[in-house]
């Protein structure tokens, strides 16, 4: 692994290597890493090489990787930023001749091609205080390719006219995080447990169901909670619903070992339809409690009536239809009512409302079952306390 003046190292290796081969034939040559728009002075006679480093990205393939020498089993620590710098070299000549150009370009790519690694030396007499001679990956240099559209675009950036150039890419530098490694003592005495079942040694929740296997729960439900290591001192049941600001804690009942019931109050003020979040806590006798992962459960609205019932057509057969419902919809809650195949969407509100007129157009006649839907969870239609079960008639409303 480097330190942080691995960038520049790279940079004054490259600019060193280009210069000891170019300089043979070309004595007056210079090798510049200057941007595009101050590479080439006004009144410069001379044969030039610039190597300008446009772009530095990373290297994915070992951008989260860690390195065999610098970690050991159970040491952890942030991996060395992987990088890649991406050169473009960019030949002048004396007044602006393109074939004293070439010929440098010719040489500069020849010098590069017979040197596709950047050896230890190199690198160590680089640039004083940079390590990247000791890291363990080598340091490759490859030709890429821009587009033209890219090309122009790099260019028209720095305002200045474009000359040919070539990409060269740098690749892998590596700089070591300064963040210390997490170094763990080594194991004294292994100890090896054995779990005789599949059964977790901890509180855990299986299941929760609510009364005659229904999808849904509704005020005033008792529901069954099965699980592993339920039974405590004090055992509870945590509710929790994105409307309510605190979770509410209900007691538990029937508690066994692998199960438990809990029962949902009646309270259509505060209980709203929806998505709820449920948990068993078991309190120890020290007083530590022991909570399980979060089981959903939906509450679902219950309709008390729907008014009127048969409901007559009006013109373009529009009907009005009230329904009656609990619990209360408040109104952030997103209700609406099903009526046979159809949605309508209940108008805004103010306050919690328990029954709510609906009104659709183009109902044909005949008998419509319907279903009130609140944030995403449907009213109860299928009666399950019969056998077969059987479409709950109080859902049905007859349109003439």
């Amino acid at each position: 692994m480097s330190n942080s003046l691995s960038i520049a190292a790279v940079t004054a290796a490259l600019r060193t290597l280009l210069f000891s081969h170019l300089h043979v034939d070309t004595p007056d040559v210079s090798v510049t890493t200057l941007p595009l728009d101050k590479a080439r002075g006004r009144d410069a006679t001379n044969h030039q090489l610039n190597l300008f480093l446009f772009q530095v990205g990373h290297n994915a393939s070992l951008r989260n990787m860690d390195f065999p020498q610098r970690t050991k089993s159970g040491e952890s620590g942030l991996p060395p930023l992987a990088l890649r710098l991406a050169y473009l070299l960019t030949p002048y000549a004396p007044a602006d001749d393109d074939v004293e150009s070439h010929k440098l370009l010719g040489k500069a790519m020849n010098v590069l091609h017979d040197h596709p690694l950047l050896g230890s030396e190199e690198l160590r007499t680089a640039l004083p205080g940079n390590d990247l001679h000791l890291q363990a990956e080598r340091v490759r240099i490859t030709p890429d390719t821009l587009t033209m559209e890219d090309l122009s675009k790099l260019w028209t950036t720095f305002q200045t006219q474009y000359r040919v150039s070539v990409v060269y890419l740098v690749s892998v530098v590596l700089i070591e995080s300064t963040r210390p490694w997490r170094t763990p003592l080594p194991v004294l005495r292994p100890v090896l447990e054995v779990q005789p079942n599949l059964v977790p040694p901890y509180p855990m929740l299986d299941a929760l169901t609510p009364p005659l296997l229904q999808a849904s729960a509704r005020l005033g439900d008792t529901l069954v909670l099965t699980g592993a290591n339920l039974a405590g001192p004090s055992v509870g049941v945590r509710f929790s619903h994105p409307l309510w600001r605190e979770p509410v804690t209900r007691p538990a009942a029937d508690v066994t070992a692998s199960q438990l019931t809990v029962s949902i109050p009646a309270d259509a003020a505060a209980w709203p339809a929806g998505t709820y979040a449920v948990s068993a806590v078991i309190t120890g006798a020290d007083g530590t409690e022991h909570i399980t992962p979060a089981l959903p459960l939906t509450l679902a609205p219950r309709i008390t009536s729907l008014t009127p019932n048969p409901v007559a057509r009006g013109p373009g057969d529009e009907v009005t239809l009230t329904v009656a419902f609990e619990p209360r919809a408040r109104p952030e809650q997103r209700v609406a009512l099903l009526l046979g195949g159809r949605e309508l969407p209940a108008p805004a509100r103010a306050t919690a409302v328990d029954s709510i007129a609906f009104t659709a157009l183009g109902v044909p006649a005949g008998d419509h079952f319907v279903r009130l839907r609140v944030d995403g969870v449907d009213s109860l239609l299928i009666d399950r306390s019969v056998t077969p079960p059987v479409f709950d008639p109080t859902q049905r409303v007859t349109v003439t």
